[in-house]
């Protein structure tokens, strides 16, 4: 039942923005709101629930790749920088300002988490740069345009207007950034 009303909750913002009511809530889920109450307290703990999820599961499908063996270290850079959050509709512009403006303290983790210097990332990418399979270039930089780029997955309207999910758009970023934009067979 609480996946059932995160969810409804990421369809209520995404329609309505920050500003709908635990009764708007219960209305689209179908359930009363004292069910919804026995699940939730308040609208703060559906979103705190939601940010924390999503990290968690983020951190447990990057120690997933980590410790895969079978994975070369590019794949694991790759799949790394591939980990896109389970409710990813949520961690969009338009929802991301609105929190900012309503529930400042979600925000600030939340940016904190979208801003963050990416500490196994950047790992790997030290580790490439030494193994000689990355080119040697300043990694703060190199981390910077990274996350800006994965980050640019936020401005979900971009890539609505051009039909492009946001799984393919992420794929597609990642691959230019690890491989440029020249077909290997034209280097």
């Amino acid at each position: 039942m609480k996946d059932r009303i995160m969810k409804g909750f990421i369809e209520e913002i995404r329609e309505k923005g920050m500003k709908f009511s635990m009764d708007d809530l219960a209305r689209r889920l179908g359930i009363s709101k004292r069910t919804l109450y026995e699940h939730f307290s308040s609208k703060v703990e559906i979103l705190e629930t939601i940010i924390s999820q999503t990290f968690a599961e983020g951190d447990e499908k990057t120690r997933q790749i980590l410790a895969d063996d079978s994975l070369s270290l590019l794949d694991k850079i790759k799949g790394v920088m591939l980990v896109l959050p389970t409710h990813y509709e949520f961690y969009d512009l338009r929802i991301l300002e609105q929190m900012k403006r309503y529930y400042p303290e979600q925000w600030a983790l939340v940016d904190s988490a979208l801003s963050d210097d990416w500490q196994t990332l950047r790992a790997l990418i030290e580790q490439g740069v030494k193994e000689g399979l990355i080119v040697n270039m300043n990694v703060t930089l190199v981390m910077k345009l990274i996350i800006d780029a994965v980050n640019s997955t936020l401005d979900q309207r971009f890539y609505m207007k051009n039909q492009i999910t946001v799984s393919e758009a992420l794929a597609a970023i990642v691959d230019v950034l690890l491989y440029g934009l020249i077909p290997v067979d034209k280097r």
